[in-house]
C-alpha cells in the first residue's frame, strides 16, 4: 500500500521517537563511558536503520527517491565528520569526563533535529516562492565550500560565543561538575543558590555550532532535491548516528588529514550543480543524474580518506626508519 504524505509523516515521526526514547531509556539509561567495541556496534546498528528506512523509501517513492535519500545521506554523515572535529575540541577544552559526553551530544541532537527541521521547512517555502533563492544556496555552498578547504583553525572560543557571555550574566556557574546536572546548588546545600554547571554551557556551545553546520549542509541537500521529505529524514537519519560516530572516530580523527579537502570539493561540487540546474534567470539547464552525483561524492571521500590513511603510514614508517637508524 503507498502512504500518503501525511501518513508518512506520522509514521516517520513515530519511529524517531521510538528510537530516541530506546537509546536514552534502555541503551545509555546509566552514563558511562562508551568504549571503542560499543560505539562500534552502536554506529552499525543506526547504519542498519538508516539503510532500512532508505529500502523503504525506494519501495514506497520510487529508485530517484531512493537514490536521492541515500545522496543526502552520504553527504550528511561526510559534513557530520566535520561536527566531531569540533565536538572534540569542545569536550577537551571544557575537560568534560568521558562518561557525560554522550548526555551533552543527545540533547545537542534533540535541538539540532527541532533546528534543522524549522531551516528545511524555511528553505523548502523559499525555493517554492522565489526560484532565485536557489542561486543563494548554490553561491553559498561554493563560499562555504572555499572556507572549509582553507580553514586553519579549528578553535573553538566559548568566550566569544553571546549566549554563554548572556548565561553567565543571569546565572553563576560552578567551577565543578555536578554528575551529568546541568544546575546545581552552592556548596551543595539544598537552599544554596541555583548555579549552571559547566556541563549545561558545553550544552549551549555544542547547540550555537550546530547551528553553522546546519547553515552549510542543509543547503547541499537541497542541491540533491528540494523534496522536504527526503531532505528532512536523510538528514535527521545522519545526525542520529553521530553521537556513536563521535565516541568511535574521535581518537583517530587526526589521521584523516586530507577529509576537509575532499569535504570542500563535495560542497563546491554540489554547489555547481544547483547553478547550472537552474534555468530561469541564465537559460542553461545542465542537469547532473543524481547516479553521477552519488559517484562524485563516493569517490571523492573515498580519495580522501585513502589518501590520509597512505600519508599517515608513510609518516609512521619514516619515523620507524629513523628511530632504528637512532638505535644503530
Amino acid at each position: 500500500m503507498v502512504l500518503n504524505s501525511t501518513m508518512l509523516w506520522i509514521a516517520f515521526g513515530g519511529l524517531i521517537a521510538f528510537l530516541l526514547a530506546l537509546d536514552l531509556f534502555v541503551i545509555n539509561r546509566n552514563p558511562h563511558e562508551i568504549k571503542t567495541k560499543e560505539a562500534f556496534w552502536t554506529s552499525m546498528f543506526w547504519i542498519g536503520i538508516s539503510l532500512t528506512f532508505n529500502a523503504f523509501v525506494f519501495y514506497e517513492r520510487g529508485t530517484t527517491a531512493g537514490f536521492e535519500f541515500f545522496t543526502g545521506y552520504i553527504i550528511e554523515k561526510a559534513l557530520s565528520v566535520d561536527n566531531i572535529f569540533v565536538f572534540v575540541v569542545i569536550f577537551a577544552y571544557f575537560q568534560v569526563p568521558q562518561k557525560y559526553q554522550h548526555r551533552v551530544l543527545f540533547l545537542g541532537i534533540l535541538g539540532a533535529l527541532i533546528l534543522r527541521g524549522t531551516l528545511i521547512g524555511l528553505g523548502a517555502a523559499l525555493i517554492h516562492q522565489f526560484e532565485w533563492v536557489i542561486y543563494l544556496f548554490g553561491a553559498f555552498l561554493i563560499y562555504t565550500a572555499y572556507k572549509l578547504g582553507t580553514q586553519t583553525d579549528e578553535g573553538v572560543h566559548p568566550e566569544k560565543n553571546p549566549l554563554i557571555n548572556i548565561v553567565r550574566r543571569v546565572m553563576p556557574v560552578s567551577k565543578d561538575f555536578d554528575g551529568a546536572k546541568f544546575f546545581t546548588r552552592a556548596d551543595g546545600a539544598a537552599k544554596g543558590a541555583l548555579m549552571a554547571t559547566p556541563l549545561l554551557i558545553v550544552l549551549l556551545v555544542v547547540e550555537t555550532t550546530d547551528v553553522v553546520f546546519a547553515l552549510d549542509s542543509i543547503p547541499a541537500i537541497f542541491a540533491i532535491t528540494t523534496d522536504p521529505f527526503i531532505v528532512f529524514t536523510s538528514n535527521v537519519f545522519a545526525i542520529l548516528g553521530l553521537r556513536a560516530l563521535y565516541f568511535l572516530l574521535a581518537g583517530v580523527l587526526g589521521s584523516f588529514r586530507y577529509l576537509k579537502l575532499g569535504l570542500s570539493f563535495v560542497l563546491g561540487f554540489v554547489g555547481v550543480k544547483m547553478l547550472i540546474g537552474a534555468t530561469d534567470l541564465i537559460g542553461i539547464h545542465i542537469e547532473i543524474p543524481i547516479l553521477a552525483s552519488l559517484g562524485v561524492i563516493a569517490i571523492t571521500l573515498t580519495i580522501s580518506i585513502v589518501a590520509s590513511v597512505l600519508a599517515q603510514r608513510r609518516e609512521e614508517q619514516q619515523v620507524a626508519r629513523l628511530q632504528e637508524s637512532n638505535e644503530s
